[in-house]
């Protein structure tokens, strides 16, 4: 009885230490987490998301549906953060960190940029809390990109995943 209860005590330490070992060292994401960050004319933009892999997935109308609200990316909704007021494709959005989710469409995409930063996935997403929202165009892209990316080129922002892209201009 004695050696029973010792044992299941060791194994119980074990299985403890071993798992706060593996947060202690952060463990492996399957979607790993990235950031993109640019200054554009005295304004500092960055946006945190986790990277999704196509794996040989179907991605657009198979794990990303079509006219549902995405949280673009994986894991956390991704962050879009400003430093100062800014137009997006025209628009005013105040500074500050925010949700940036989509809702993918066949052509047309619509850009949400939702008050409530700190989101796990868009399970709590509530249109409520949109800051803003304007239409992009989506296109096909020549080239694949097996990990979903975000990249500032100028003053644009280019998303990239599988062979899809689409852009907005930040002013």
């Amino acid at each position: 009885m004695k050696s029973t209860t010792t044992f299941s005590l060791l194994l119980a330490c074990f299985t403890f230490i071993a798992i706060s070992a593996s947060y202690g060292q952060g463990m492996k994401r399957v979607s790993p987490p990235a950031t993109a960050t640019s200054t554009i004319k005295g304004t500092k933009v960055e946006i945190k998301y986790s990277q999704p892999s196509v794996k040989g997935r179907k991605i657009w109308g198979g794990l990303v549906s079509y006219d549902q609200v995405w949280r673009t990316g994986a894991n956390e909704a991704t962050t879009f953060e400003i430093s100062q007021d800014v137009k997006i494709e025209g628009k005013t959005l105040p500074k500050g960190k925010y949700a940036l989710f989509t809702i993918p469409g066949k052509q047309n995409w619509t850009l949400i940029f939702n008050k409530k930063a700190k989101q796990w996935g868009a399970y709590n997403y509530s249109a409520s809390d949109d800051a803003l929202r304007v239409k992009v165009k989506a296109k096909k892209s020549g080239k694949m990109s097996e990990k979903l990316q975000f990249k500032f080129v100028g003053n644009k922002v280019v998303f990239h995943w599988e062979k899809l892209e689409f852009e907005f201009a930040i002013k």
